[in-house]
């Protein structure tokens, strides 16, 4: 199965604590609850600093897409971690709550998270055609920046994707991933702040090998 997103028309969902929301880009398997899903993509808004709760047996990925970014600790003071460099993943456990601090004003990032034993994956920054995903049982990608050509294997026509859409898919009969490239301006028409940028996910069943 395949579906677009477009995260100008997903919904956010407000935290209980009310320091920010989340849009859910996508879920496996669809619908799945906090506590069933076996991984998960989504955007959440941060406002306020507070807690992250925690996720027993989920390994987690995030990357900062706007604003002055966080600084996130481990509660119990194992680790900390300041995401303030745009589009550079930091991967934590789940297991146990993360204080997170403001370093400025509201922040947007993006979130993976993977059920331990169920799925593996990693969240890439892209600049170039997607590489190959052999095996990959399931993946998703949004622009971050720029143009990105989609073209589906039954000869349908192309679909251009801008920053915030893309689409995720999960292989139910071998089929092959998707077919994503960068849309580039002829040379030196092209200033950095335009230059084409994707999130990729390329998701595996099982553990990490």
């Amino acid at each position: 199965m395949k579906q677009f997103l477009d995260l100008a028309s997903t919904p956010p969902v407000p935290w209980k604590n009310g320091g920010g929301s989340t849009r859910e880009l996508a879920c496996w398997p669809p619908g799945a609850g906090m506590d069933s899903f076996a991984w998960r993509v989504s955007v959440a808004t941060i406002a306020r600093p507070g807690p992250f709760s925690a996720f027993p047996g989920v390994d987690r990925q995030i990357m900062l897409l706007e604003g002055d970014g966080v600084q996130l600790q481990a509660a119990a003071g194992q680790w900390q971690h300041a995401l303030t460099q745009r589009w550079e993943p930091f991967a934590f456990s789940g297991k146990e709550p993360v204080d997170c601090r403001m370093l400025g004003g509201v922040s947007t990032d993006f979130n993976l998270m993977l059920r331990r034993g169920e799925w593996s994956g990693s969240l890439q920054v892209l600049r170039d055609a997607l590489p190959p995903a052999e095996g990959a049982a399931a993946g998703l990608c949004m622009v971050l920046q720029g143009t990105w050509r989609y073209e589906d294997s039954d000869g349908r026509p192309a679909r251009m994707l801008a920053a915030g859409q893309g689409l995720w898919w999960v292989s139910e009969g071998g089929e092959a991933a998707p077919s994503i490239a960068p849309v580039r301006r002829a040379e030196g028409a092209m200033s950095a702040d335009d230059a084409p940028v994707l999130a990729w996910v390329a998701l595996h069943r099982g553990s990490a090998p």
